[in-house]
Protein backbone atom coordinates (compact mmCIF):
# COMPACT_ATOMS: atom_id res chain seq x y z
CA UNK A 1 0.00 0.00 0.00
CA UNK A 2 2.89 2.81 0.84
CA UNK A 3 4.49 1.54 -2.06
CA UNK A 4 1.57 2.05 -4.42
CA UNK A 5 0.87 5.59 -2.59
CA UNK A 6 4.78 6.96 -3.24
CA UNK A 7 4.48 5.71 -6.92
CA UNK A 8 1.31 7.88 -7.45
CA UNK A 9 2.97 10.71 -5.26
CA UNK A 10 5.79 10.35 -7.35
CA UNK A 11 4.26 10.34 -10.39
CA UNK A 12 2.11 13.33 -9.42
CA UNK A 13 5.25 15.21 -9.20
CA UNK A 14 6.54 14.65 -12.35
CA UNK A 15 3.54 15.32 -14.46
CA UNK A 16 3.31 19.10 -11.62
CA UNK A 17 6.82 19.57 -12.88
CA UNK A 18 6.41 19.25 -16.65
CA UNK A 19 3.34 21.80 -15.94
CA UNK A 20 6.29 24.24 -14.48
CA UNK A 21 8.64 23.63 -17.39
CA UNK A 22 6.49 23.94 -20.46
CA UNK A 23 3.41 23.12 -21.62
CA UNK A 24 2.78 20.11 -29.79
CA UNK A 25 3.22 16.30 -28.42
CA UNK A 26 6.86 15.95 -29.21
CA UNK A 27 8.53 12.54 -30.36
CA UNK A 28 11.49 11.34 -28.47
CA UNK A 29 10.10 7.40 -26.94
CA UNK A 30 12.68 5.46 -28.92
CA UNK A 31 14.73 7.86 -31.10
CA UNK A 32 12.39 8.60 -33.76
CA UNK A 33 9.60 6.50 -33.01
CA UNK A 34 6.55 7.98 -31.48
CA UNK A 35 5.42 4.69 -28.93
CA UNK A 36 7.28 4.50 -25.66
CA UNK A 37 8.61 1.62 -24.33
CA UNK A 38 8.77 1.08 -20.26
CA UNK A 39 12.28 0.85 -19.73
CA UNK A 40 15.02 3.78 -19.22
CA UNK A 41 18.53 3.50 -19.14
CA UNK A 42 21.31 3.12 -16.31
CA UNK A 43 21.53 5.49 -14.01
CA UNK A 44 24.46 8.03 -14.40
CA UNK A 45 24.64 6.69 -18.20
CA UNK A 46 23.76 9.78 -21.18
CA UNK A 47 22.50 9.57 -25.11
CA UNK A 48 22.03 11.62 -27.82
CA UNK A 49 19.37 11.01 -30.20
CA UNK A 50 19.21 13.16 -33.20
CA UNK A 51 16.59 12.58 -36.52
CA UNK A 52 16.24 14.19 -39.62
CA UNK A 53 12.23 14.17 -41.01
CA UNK A 54 11.42 14.71 -44.45
CA UNK A 55 7.36 14.65 -45.69
CA UNK A 56 6.03 15.13 -49.40
CA UNK A 57 4.39 18.16 -48.73
CA UNK A 58 7.37 19.89 -48.31
CA UNK A 59 7.14 19.64 -44.01
CA UNK A 60 10.52 19.02 -42.14
CA UNK A 61 11.76 18.32 -38.44
CA UNK A 62 15.36 18.57 -37.51
CA UNK A 63 15.67 17.20 -34.07
CA UNK A 64 18.47 16.80 -30.67
CA UNK A 65 17.69 15.37 -28.24
CA UNK A 66 20.26 14.51 -25.49
CA UNK A 67 18.92 12.75 -22.33
CA UNK A 68 20.89 11.54 -18.68
CA UNK A 69 18.86 9.63 -16.15
CA UNK A 70 20.32 10.97 -12.90
CA UNK A 71 19.35 10.02 -9.09
CA UNK A 72 15.93 11.75 -8.07
CA UNK A 73 15.23 9.53 -4.91
CA UNK A 74 15.16 7.02 -7.64
CA UNK A 75 16.15 7.14 -11.08
CA UNK A 76 14.77 9.64 -13.76
CA UNK A 77 15.71 9.90 -17.34
CA UNK A 78 15.62 13.65 -17.58
CA UNK A 79 15.91 14.74 -21.55
CA UNK A 80 15.23 18.19 -23.33
CA UNK A 81 14.19 17.80 -27.07
CA UNK A 82 14.86 20.46 -29.52
CA UNK A 83 13.23 20.46 -32.90
CA UNK A 84 13.84 23.06 -35.77
CA UNK A 85 10.95 22.61 -38.24
CA UNK A 86 8.55 23.82 -41.11
CA UNK A 87 5.08 23.07 -40.93
CA UNK A 88 2.91 24.30 -43.27
CA UNK A 89 5.30 26.45 -44.98
CA UNK A 90 6.00 28.04 -41.45
CA UNK A 91 9.48 27.82 -39.78
CA UNK A 92 9.45 27.28 -35.65
CA UNK A 93 11.96 26.17 -33.22
CA UNK A 94 10.69 24.23 -30.30
CA UNK A 95 11.73 22.65 -26.76
CA UNK A 96 10.14 19.97 -24.92
CA UNK A 97 11.51 18.43 -21.62
CA UNK A 98 10.33 15.37 -20.51
CA UNK A 99 10.73 13.11 -16.95
CA UNK A 100 10.53 9.66 -17.06
CA UNK A 101 10.97 7.05 -14.25
CA UNK A 102 10.40 2.94 -14.25
CA UNK A 103 7.45 1.75 -12.03
CA UNK A 104 7.75 -1.67 -12.57
CA UNK A 105 11.05 -3.17 -14.39
CA UNK A 106 10.40 -5.01 -17.66
CA UNK A 107 10.84 -9.13 -18.22
CA UNK A 108 10.46 -11.84 -20.18
CA UNK A 109 6.73 -12.86 -19.54
CA UNK A 110 5.89 -9.87 -17.91
CA UNK A 111 4.55 -6.03 -18.39
CA UNK A 112 6.89 -3.51 -17.16
CA UNK A 113 5.11 -0.05 -16.79
CA UNK A 114 6.79 3.97 -16.35
CA UNK A 115 5.20 7.26 -16.04
CA UNK A 116 6.08 10.35 -17.88
CA UNK A 117 5.93 13.64 -18.20
CA UNK A 118 6.39 16.57 -21.02
CA UNK A 119 5.44 20.01 -21.96
CA UNK A 120 6.82 22.03 -25.08
CA UNK A 121 7.84 25.08 -25.04
CA UNK A 122 7.92 27.39 -28.96
CA UNK A 123 10.92 29.21 -28.44
CA UNK A 124 10.13 31.50 -31.18
CA UNK A 125 7.08 33.17 -29.68
CA UNK A 126 8.10 32.12 -25.90
CA UNK A 127 4.28 30.60 -25.84
CA UNK A 128 4.23 27.28 -23.80
CA UNK A 129 2.13 25.20 -26.46
CA UNK A 130 1.66 22.10 -25.14
CA UNK A 131 1.57 19.48 -21.96
CA UNK A 132 1.50 15.91 -22.12
CA UNK A 133 1.59 13.04 -19.72
CA UNK A 134 1.91 9.13 -20.44
CA UNK A 135 2.19 5.61 -18.94
CA UNK A 136 3.80 3.13 -21.01
CA UNK A 137 3.56 -0.32 -20.93
CA UNK A 138 6.15 -2.71 -22.01
CA UNK A 139 5.26 -7.06 -22.66
CA UNK A 140 8.52 -9.11 -23.45
CA UNK A 141 7.76 -12.21 -25.16
CA UNK A 142 11.58 -13.36 -25.36
CA UNK A 143 14.83 -11.37 -25.43
CA UNK A 144 14.33 -10.63 -28.98
CA UNK A 145 10.52 -9.14 -29.22
CA UNK A 146 8.46 -7.11 -27.24
CA UNK A 147 5.15 -4.57 -27.29
CA UNK A 148 4.96 -1.31 -26.05
CA UNK A 149 1.45 -0.36 -25.45
CA UNK A 150 0.80 3.73 -24.27
CA UNK A 151 -2.01 5.27 -22.99
CA UNK A 152 -2.17 9.18 -21.75
CA UNK A 153 -3.26 12.71 -22.30
CA UNK A 154 -2.48 16.13 -24.12
CA UNK A 155 -3.72 19.66 -23.29
CA UNK A 156 -3.16 21.58 -26.84
CA UNK A 157 -2.82 24.86 -25.26
CA UNK A 158 -2.61 26.84 -28.48
CA UNK A 159 -6.29 26.03 -29.08
CA UNK A 160 -7.10 25.14 -25.58
CA UNK A 161 -8.08 21.18 -26.13
CA UNK A 162 -7.64 17.82 -24.27
CA UNK A 163 -7.06 14.72 -26.42
CA UNK A 164 -6.55 10.94 -25.64
CA UNK A 165 -3.53 9.78 -26.60
CA UNK A 166 -2.96 6.02 -27.76
CA UNK A 167 0.17 3.86 -28.74
CA UNK A 168 1.14 0.19 -29.67
CA UNK A 169 4.40 -0.75 -31.03
CA UNK A 170 6.22 -3.77 -32.01
CA UNK A 171 10.00 -4.62 -31.85
CA UNK A 172 11.70 -7.17 -33.03
CA UNK A 173 15.44 -7.79 -33.18
CA UNK A 174 15.52 -10.21 -36.06
CA UNK A 175 19.41 -10.24 -36.16
CA UNK A 176 22.72 -9.47 -33.82
CA UNK A 177 22.81 -5.89 -35.52
CA UNK A 178 19.26 -5.54 -36.78
CA UNK A 179 16.05 -4.46 -35.10
CA UNK A 180 12.80 -4.38 -37.07
CA UNK A 181 10.31 -1.75 -35.46
CA UNK A 182 6.44 -0.96 -36.52
CA UNK A 183 3.86 1.39 -34.31
CA UNK A 184 0.60 2.83 -35.19
CA UNK A 185 -0.02 5.74 -32.46
CA UNK A 186 -2.41 9.28 -32.59
CA UNK A 187 -4.92 11.25 -30.29
CA UNK A 188 -8.44 10.88 -29.95
CA UNK A 189 -10.75 14.07 -29.74
CA UNK A 190 -11.78 16.75 -31.72
CA UNK A 191 -10.49 18.58 -34.44
CA UNK A 192 -11.39 20.64 -37.70
CA UNK A 193 -9.05 17.97 -39.83
CA UNK A 194 -9.97 14.44 -40.30
CA UNK A 195 -5.95 13.98 -40.36
CA UNK A 196 -5.24 15.26 -36.76
CA UNK A 197 -6.88 12.44 -35.18
CA UNK A 198 -6.51 9.68 -37.70
CA UNK A 199 -4.12 7.00 -36.60
CA UNK A 200 -0.38 7.77 -37.55
CA UNK A 201 1.83 4.34 -38.77
CA UNK A 202 5.33 4.20 -38.56
CA UNK A 203 8.06 1.29 -39.69
CA UNK A 204 11.44 0.93 -39.79
CA UNK A 205 14.77 -0.88 -39.09
CA UNK A 206 17.74 0.07 -36.49
CA UNK A 207 21.07 -1.13 -37.14
CA UNK A 208 23.52 -1.28 -34.32
CA UNK A 209 26.52 -2.55 -34.63
CA UNK A 210 27.57 -2.15 -31.00
CA UNK A 211 26.30 -0.90 -27.32
CA UNK A 212 27.34 2.83 -28.36
CA UNK A 213 25.89 3.59 -31.68
CA UNK A 214 22.63 2.56 -34.07
CA UNK A 215 21.09 4.22 -36.85
CA UNK A 216 17.40 4.35 -38.22
CA UNK A 217 15.73 4.59 -41.38
CA UNK A 218 12.08 5.06 -40.78
CA UNK A 219 9.13 5.30 -43.02
CA UNK A 220 6.25 7.17 -41.32
CA UNK A 221 2.75 8.36 -42.74
CA UNK A 222 0.44 11.11 -41.40
CA UNK A 223 3.01 11.62 -37.77
CA UNK A 224 2.21 14.99 -37.22
CA UNK A 225 -1.65 14.67 -38.49
CA UNK A 226 -0.82 16.78 -41.75
CA UNK A 227 -1.94 13.54 -44.19
CA UNK A 228 1.64 12.85 -46.16
CA UNK A 229 4.83 10.51 -46.17
CA UNK A 230 8.07 11.00 -44.01
CA UNK A 231 10.83 9.35 -44.29
CA UNK A 232 13.37 9.58 -41.34
CA UNK A 233 17.26 9.24 -40.71
CA UNK A 234 18.01 8.73 -37.15
CA UNK A 235 21.22 8.36 -35.37
CA UNK A 236 21.56 7.52 -31.41
CA UNK A 237 24.90 7.94 -29.34
CA UNK A 238 25.14 6.34 -25.76
CA UNK A 239 27.48 6.73 -22.79
CA UNK A 240 27.60 4.50 -20.22
CA UNK A 241 28.15 5.61 -16.44
CA UNK A 242 31.64 6.32 -15.87
CA UNK A 243 33.96 3.51 -14.76
CA UNK A 244 30.75 1.04 -15.96
CA UNK A 245 31.87 -2.27 -16.38
CA UNK A 246 28.42 -3.59 -16.79
CA UNK A 247 28.25 -5.71 -20.22
CA UNK A 248 25.07 -4.53 -22.55
CA UNK A 249 22.04 -6.65 -22.31
CA UNK A 250 21.01 -9.27 -24.28
CA UNK A 251 17.56 -8.52 -25.10
CA UNK A 252 16.64 -5.34 -27.48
Amino acid sequence: MAANLYRAITLFGFVVVALLLASGHAEAANGAYAVDAADISDLGSCKLESWYSTATNSDFAAVANPSCVVEITRPVELSVLTNYSRSDGELSTSLAPKAKINIEPTGIGKFGVSALASGTHDAMTGQNTAVFAEIPATYRFNENMRINLNAGWLWDRVIDRHYFTYGVGFDWKFTDVLQYTVELYGQAGHAEFASVIQPRVQTGVRYRPNDIFSVDVIYGRNITGENSNWITLGTTIRFPPPGSTRKPDAHL
